[in-house]
């Protein structure tokens, strides 16, 4: 019987975008899990790893640039390091700007006794003509320092090896920090810091960052970097529009399959007729529409957008917006929210724990479901195709993608302006200060995108989506179905509401659809249409053409379908994204008012604009 290894707790700790997360991942594989720090919304990694010597436990701790910041990542990483139980920090450096991660660096090396330094992304450093002088850095810090590479098999075994030395010379039992007080040496190290990389960076080529200064000097100027957003924005969709079609037609004639052999099945059973049509025409039918039209645009939106991310330009995107949320009294992190939220809005929700202001961290949640989500393009990219683009294959496709690009544009004027009233109302203050790294221009790793976003975005929010639409879909089959005096309970429901729905340029039918489209944007259209056919269930018509008839039928018109982009644009956030925003805000008052505020400015929009038509 072999002998039990000494199990060993190592922190992983670093400025963000160092490679921090790929080295963590190679030295633990598959044999990762997470969950919440406790007391905290911020999520933590933990990995097992075994060496020749001992049974690592590997804590990928928040990135941070300092020790001395007050964000809830950056408060979590230093009391982690202070008080975790950790026997050892891995401290992981970026080759090609090493003075600012050694500023970190140096503070860790005051509280913790055993740290390993991984100089990584010498590759990256190489074809930027940078040379690191590890064994010089070695002595001046006075520590073991290796050169890592994190996507390659050899740095695992490079940093196991130096951990097995670095444990077997010092006790590894928890040592008590060195020096619990920070700020009396934080001059120090940011000297210290710029002195050793002088000492120990050389460069071999003039001009080394003049491909990333020419970029930036095109992206991030004032005069054309603004309109390149929007181009590229619009390529984006048109990618998405046009690639979406074809998958997406594809699962919905799978899903009518599957969808007769589950009638088969339940017939088969003798199931009563209402059971059997609650099940097959309600949830099922529901949930087969909200996969098919979901998924083929959120597989191609979301790893365009981790492209965007791991090439090093969404930041780019950040520091264009800085400015205008500043005027704002935001913070520029919002931006980035922002951005998050045209996948998904309780993605976006979610991505606002990185701002660390309390009062901006509501602005930004209370404002971001104001830019439509993956869910609404559906709705508003048929509207669009239906009413408003001329031509046919590229052209019309394309004229879509500008019309969106154009829609999306007003979402974002929108949200600023909505984030300056709220910060001179209700959230008044002054915008707080952040650092923005510009990481340099990278190839992105196009496999590990499509994987990552893949698995940790399509797939979540498509999984919370089913959940939700599965109940929506048994109760939209019942009012469907539940009949007085032979009217159904949608059409009452729809006579209802019709007087107030023509004010906003809608009429019964739309608004109730809206109202059971909740729990998803994406089964707005099927209710509109199941309603102007009388049809007990959720039902698809063979095409565009078909279903713009339909609607003219029914008293559409041009007016009519920009109301509706208007409404679905603007509209209160769906059942996912309320759920989200407790959770985040942890208060029934602030999701109350991020359900209202956005009801109430679509209703005014849509009012004034009816209005306005009407005179004119």
């Amino acid at each position: 019987m072999k002998p039990t290894k000494e199990k060993i707790t190592v922190a992983l700790a670093g400025n963000p975008n160092v490679g921090k997360s790929t080295i963590f991942n190679s030295l633990t594989g598959m044999n990762q899990h997470t969950g919440n720090w406790a007391g905290k919304t911020v999520s933590n990694a933990e990995g097992v790893c075994q060496s020749e010597k001992y049974s690592y436990t590997f804590v990928d701790i928040p990135g941070t640039y300092s020790l001395l910041s007050h964000s809830p990542e950056e408060e979590i990483a230093r009391d982690f390091l202070r008080f975790g139980g950790s026997q050892a920090v891995i401290v992981v450096c970026d080759a090609t700007c090493l003075e600012r991660n050694l500023n970190l660096c140096l503070q860790i090396m005051e509280i913790c006794p055993n740290v390993l330094v991984c100089v990584n992304l010498l590759d990256q450093a190489k074809r930027r003509h940078i040379k690191v002088d590890l064994e010089k850095l070695s002595q001046k810090l006075g520590v073991t320092v290796i050169g890592t590479i994190g996507h390659k098999k050899k740095t695992t075994k490079a940093i196991l090896s130096a951990l097995d030395n670095l444990i077997a010379k010092n006790p590894s039992e928890t040592s008590p920090p060195v020096n619990s007080n920070l700020d009396t040496s934080v001059y120090t190290t940011i000297s210290k810091a710029e002195k050793i990389a002088k000492e120990v960076v050389s460069y071999e080529q003039k001009g080394r960052n003049s491909f990333d200064r020419r970029l930036d000097s095109i992206f991030t100027s004032r005069a054309i970097g603004y309109p390149l957003m929007l181009l590229l924005l619009c390529l984006i969709f048109w990618i998405t529009i046009s690639g979406a079609n074809y998958p997406s037609a594809l699962l919905s004639r799978l899903f009518f399959f599957l969808e007769d052999k589950l009638s088969a099945f339940l017939h088969l059973l003798g199931s009563p007729w209402w059971l059997h049509d609650s099940l097959t025409y309600g949830v099922f039918r529901t949930v087969g529409w909200v996969i098919s039209v979901m998924l083929p645009p959120m597989a191609i939106f979301f790893p365009l957008f981790t492209l965007l991310e791991d090439s090093g330009y969404l930041p780019r995107i950040a520091f264009n917006l800085d400015y205008p949320f500043k005027k704002c009294n935001a913070c520029g992190k919002q931006a980035l929210t922002m951005c998050m939220g045209f996948g998904c809005n309780a993605v976006g929700v979610t991505g606002c724990r990185i701002i660390d202001s309390k009062r901006e961290r509501l602005l930004a949640i209370l404002t971001n479901n104001l830019v439509p989500c993956n869910g609404r393009f559906p709705t508003i990219i048929a509207l669009i195709t239906m009413f408003l683009c001329v031509g046919q294959g590229f052209t019309q496709s394309f004229f879509a993608a500008l019309t969106l690009t154009a829609v999306i544009l007003l979402g974002i004027i929108t949200t600023f302006l909505v984030t300056k009233l709220l910060s001179q109302t209700f959230l008044k203050g002054v915008p707080s200060s952040y650092t923005l790294e510009l990481p340099p221009y990278r190839k992105p790793q196009f496999l590990k995108v499509i994987i990552r976003s893949s698995l940790d975005r399509t797939v979540f929010v498509l999984g919370r989506s089913i959940a939700v639409a599965a109940p929506a879909g048994l109760l939209i089959w019942i009012i469907a179905n539940v009949t007085v005096k032979d009217i159904s309970l949608l059409r009452y429901c729809a006579d209802f509401l019709n007087p107030f729905a023509e004010l906003l340029g809608l009429d019964g039918v739309i608004l109730l659809a809206f109202i059971l489209g909740l729990p998803a944007n994406e089964i707005v259209i099927p209710i509109v249409i199941m309603a102007y056919m009388n049809s007990g269930s959720l039902t698809e018509l063979s095409s565009l053409t078909a279903m713009r008839e339909l609607f003219i039928a029914n008293g559409w018109d041009f007016t009519t379908a920009i109301s509706v982009i208007l409404f679905s644009l603007l509209h209160w956030p769906c059942a996912t994204t309320i759920l989200t925003i407790k959770k985040e805000t942890g208060s029934i008052k602030w999701t109350a008012v991020s359900v209202l505020l956005p009801t109430v400015i679509c209703i005014l929009v849509c009012m004034v604009f009816n209005f306005i038509i009407k005179i004119f």
